[in-house]
């Protein structure tokens, strides 16, 4: 892969701005208004980030809405790509939604510009977590209407970019999702009006848990660069994930912050990785207790664990005044275990596509900013074993990303000499 284009962070927002301001001279037109006006209310869909979970957003999106159509995937790996559509043209009820030529098969680096360029209404965007920030400015500066996975950043400079793209979203009348899926769940969205009607008296303690077992590791390759491994084997490094507190659990304090209505102003917190021979493979921990603290004082305690042969439990309870309530939905259960079911996934996509026909505002992007830095803090405190606050992480947090994006640049995090990774040590680890 050493032929792909290389490019710094600086250079993934170059060409949207021309982009943007073409879209702008079309006689001062509402973007939103006029991003599919070919004469019918036919969608054209892109997806950046060819993976498992970016093939499975596509088929949501295709399977759930009627006259929508894939017209181009990127990914910085060819072999992601091809999978992706071979996978998708499997499945009889969207293959005929597919209309994806070689020639819109886009690999490398740049590939998300080549996609957004490529005339979609809606981009979707399901690369490893820390580009979503980037990916997610340039989509909406070239005017189009965005489905974003979670998390949608792993430091504070991608939060930062967040809430400025945010704006412009507004701005632009433009429409965006986010793969919190519990916020499109009928089942959530009624039990935390519930809460916020006051059924639960005010909020004292919330509680968040994402314990299960180990995530795959995918190993080495001899002919792969430093920056190819890494990219394959994501999950396991914090630039590309921020590591699984942020990855999984976002999940989970997400809607502790939706029911809370707020977001948390500092956290302190302990973790390690204690089972997973990690050195080898990367870099993050398995396992995270975070103490989160809201500016009323209330607190949310979080779980999160990665290890085999351990309680395994995925779910939220809310302690008010009035009693105590579990948050889950009735289709999330099963064998005695709190799974992540729920009619989400597609109802993600279902909202978005409505939305935009109907000219309705959505703009998940806050809570996606929001809650993916809630996840961002508690990871600090955890390395750090510092009592971290939110104003100073925003406004002091380091990049987590590399300097240039290439496969032959160096990621942040280097084995040593024996192959180890770094690891985050509290007391020496210091979150800015």
């Amino acid at each position: 892969m050493s032929n792909q284009k290389q490019t710094n962070r600086r250079d993934f927002l170059k060409g949207t701005t021309a982009t943007a301001a073409g879209l702008a001279l079309a006689g001062g037109l509402n973007i939103a208004r006029t991003a599919h006006a070919a004469g019918d209310d036919q969608l054209k869909v892109v997806l950046v980030g060819c993976g498992g979970r970016g093939t499975g957003a596509a088929k949501d999106c295709l399977a759930s809405s009627p006259n929508v159509k894939l017209v181009a995937v990127a990914d910085v790996f060819a072999d992601n790509a091809q999978d992706c559509l071979k996978n998708l043209r499997k499945q009889e009820d969207i293959v005929q939604k597919i209309d994806v030529p070689e020639d819109r098969v886009f690999v490398g680096f740049d590939a998300y510009q080549k996609a957004i360029a490529a005339g979609p209404d809606i981009v979707l965007l399901a690369t490893p977590p820390g580009f979503r920030p980037m990916h997610y400015a340039a989509a909406i500066a070239a005017g189009k209407h965005v489905f974003m996975e979670k998390p949608c950043c792993v430091d504070a400079p991608g939060f930062r970019s967040l809430m400025e793209t945010n704006k412009l979203a507004d701005e632009k009348g433009l429409k965006v999702a986010v793969g919190l899926q519990r916020r499109h769940s009928k089942e959530y969205i009624a039990k935390v009006k519930e809460i916020q009607d006051g059924a639960m008296g005010e909020l004292i303690l919330l509680r968040a848990y994402w314990n299960g077992g180990p995530i795959w590791i995918r190993k080495r390759k001899p002919e792969q660069t430093e920056m190819e491994y890494q990219m394959r084997d994501w999950y396991h490094f914090v630039w590309l994930s921020g590591d699984h507190i942020c990855e999984q659990h976002v999940h989970n304090l997400d809607v502790c912050n939706w029911a809370k209505g707020d977001h948390p102003v500092a956290a302190n917190g302990m973790g390690n990785c204690h089972c997973r021979d990690n050195r080898h493979v990367g870099q993050i921990y398995d396992n995270h207790f975070v103490e989160f603290t809201y500016k009323d004082g209330s607190k949310l305690y979080s779980q999160c664990r990665q290890q085999p042969n351990t309680w395994e439990c995925v779910t939220q309870f809310v302690h008010g005044t009035k009693g105590m309530r579990e948050l889950v939905s009735a289709e999330g259960r099963d064998a005695g275990n709190i799974r992540n079911g729920s009619n989400g996934y597609p109802q993600e996509h279902i909202d978005l596509v409505n939305a935009i026909r109907k000219g309705e505002k959505l703009n998940d992007g806050w809570h996606g900013a929001t809650s993916s830095f809630t996840a961002v803090l508690g990871r600090m405190a955890t390395y750090s074993g510092l009592t971290v606050n939110w104003d100073e992480a925003v406004a002091k947090g380091p990049s987590e990303m590399p300097a240039r994006f290439a496969f032959d640049a160096d990621p942040p995090a280097l084995p040593d000499k024996d192959g180890a990774y770094p690891m985050p040590v509290p007391g020496s680890y210091k979150p800015y």
